[in-house]
């Protein structure tokens, strides 16, 4: 409220104190609350999401500051930091020419008895900054509202200029230098603002606009400060403008705030465009390298002992971004079936092309003829190298349909699950690390013999692993083992996929999944 406006209203007894103590406890502990969620905040200096909560909290604690000094000037009943009452003008005609009449035009001179403001060094303005900081211990004068409020009236009458004691402080000016005029202020105004400053004085006093904008300023000391100003002209009894005051407020604090509020949230947009785009090329890389079929999956050999394969991948159900998990089946020249399956860690292009290119390279050395043993040693060796290090698991299977025959190897991932008669078990694991973990590792190939019928379940970790990776726990497993009799009477290996998907798929998962059914035909 403009303060040569308190002049009409009658005095007032500040409110009840029980109350106004009451809301600066609150607001004390709300802004004690902030404090402890902008440290947590800080915490995560790096992440764009951490800075922006952080700047959001350091928003908070500017406007919370500003409500306590607010009502700890309630609290003491004056109101501090404002000149004092403006007289009431004895003419209450509208200014000449008709109209309506400008804020401010029932008034005269601001300030009462000489017109200048209050004296910095007089007892009232030093009583109220002395109550203030009584009113709120934990806010010094530097940091307090009265500090970043001040305000001014020019006579252009008299040319006297009235500055409060708290406008020095705000534009880091000597008292003893006395105020600045209309015409010296610019001077301290950054180029690009003074166009600014110059249309709201014009406009208030030519037109009797009322004044409310912001420029910034830089001190003799060489700090820049932003102001945001409010005024009025004051009119004389012939409707002229004989004076302007203004309230000026350093909201500098407040708008670098603003700032970097806007600037972490732009940053965190960019990043999740990145990652949304990011996205979008690991489904695409990995479309275009998981097998393209959906369903069954027979190759050409059809004769007794071919497999009928399916298989699905699962996402993740915590994270967005895609994994390294494949599953592949690959027909042979001699008439073999591969089967592999395989987890590289990390998410994201950098995971999706890893997989890539090393199930590349599982086909190529399949397709030549080397067996699964030392196929996964040529494969260790091969992330090894890679520029992109990485861990990763797999389990790769060469099934001949002649002889019913089953040649595997693994590298630190789960066994495949047998089943056969509606019952089911885990193969039991040859020797093997996982890949890139090793130099010059070792890896051992069992064989086992399928009968018609049968049933082989492979998977990643990701689909029976629990909540907390922990490895001893085999509930997941054991409710895979559990479908047995169901598989046992499934019509193929697609609906044996959907057996799996509707128990599993519901599931909250930490990780992304694959699993493939193949069975043997008669």
């Amino acid at each position: 409220m403009p303060p040569h406006l308190f002049a009409d209203r009658p005095a007032q007894q500040p409110p009840e104190r029980g109350t106004v103590d009451a809301l600066i406890s609150q607001t004390r502990r709300l802004r004690g609350d902030v404090d402890a969620v902008r440290r947590d905040a800080a915490a995560s200096e790096d992440d764009p999401q951490g800075r922006w909560q952080r700047a959001l909290c350091d928003l908070a604690v500017h406007q919370l500051d500003d409500l306590r000094a607010q009502l700890g000037q309630l609290r003491q009943g004056f109101t501090a930091g404002l000149p004092a009452t403006f007289e009431q003008a004895t003419d209450e005609q509208p200014p000449p020419g008709g109209g309506p009449r400008p804020r401010g035009a029932n008034r005269s001179a601001p300030w009462p008895g000489s017109g200048s403001a209050p004296d910095p060094g007089s007892p009232s303005t030093s009583a109220s900054a002395s109550a203030m900081a009584a009113a709120e211990p934990g806010l010094d004068e530097a940091g307090s509202l009265l500090s970043r409020v001040g305000s001014a009236e020019w006579n252009l009458l008299t040319d006297e200029v009235s500055w409060s004691a708290e406008l020095y402080q705000i534009f880091g000016r000597s008292p003893e230098a006395g105020p600045m005029s209309l015409d010296e202020l610019p001077s301290l105004v950054f180029a690009e603002d003074q166009p600014v400053l110059t249309a709201m004085v014009t406009d208030c006093l030519i037109d009797g606009k009322a004044i409310d904008g912001e420029f910034r300023i830089v001190r003799n000391d060489g700090r820049v400060r932003t102001l945001h100003m409010m005024g009025e002209p004051v009119l004389d009894t012939d409707g002229c403008t004989a004076s302007m005051w203004a309230v000026l407020r350093d909201v500098s604090e407040l708008r670098r705030s603003e700032r970097a509020v806007r600037e972490t949230r732009d940053s965190l947009r960019r990043r999740l465009e990145l990652e949304q785009a990011e996205h979008r090329m690991a489904v695409e890389l990995q479309e275009a390298v998981l097998p393209p079929w959906r369903g069954p999956l027979r190759f050409t050999h059809d004769g007794p002992g071919a497999l009928d394969i399916a298989g699905h991948y699962l996402p993740s159900g915590t994270s967005a971004l895609i994994g390294g998990d494949w599953y592949d089946a690959l027909e042979l020249p001699d008439g073999d079936t591969l089967l592999s399956v395989g987890d590289l860690t990390g998410h994201g292009v950098s995971a999706t092309s890893s997989m890539a290119m090393l199930l590349g390279a599982l086909r190529g050395m399949a397709v030549a003829g080397i067996r699964p043993g030392p196929l996964m040693g040529h494969l260790n060796r091969l992330l090894e190298t890679s520029a992109q290090p990485a861990l990763g698991s797999a389990v790769c299977c060469r099934y001949s349909p002649a002889t019913r025959s089953l040649a595997w190897a693994q590298a630190g991932h789960p066994a495949p699950l047998h089943f056969r008669d509606g019952t089911g078990r885990a193969l039991a694991r040859p020797d093997g690390v996982l890949l890139g973990a090793t130099t010059g590792a070792a890896y051992e190939q069992a064989e086992v013999r399928l009968h018609p019928g049968d049933l082989l379940v492979l998977h990643t970790d990701g689909l029976t692993r629990g909540p907390g990776r922990n490895p001893l726990d085999t509930s997941g497993t054991d409710r895979l083992l559990e479908l047995a009799p169901r598989f046992a009477r499934a019509r193929d290996a697609q609906e044996c996929v959907r057996m799996v998907v509707e128990v599993f798929g519901e599931v909250p998962r930490e990780d992304d999944a694959c699993v493939m059914v193949a069975r043997v035909g008669d």
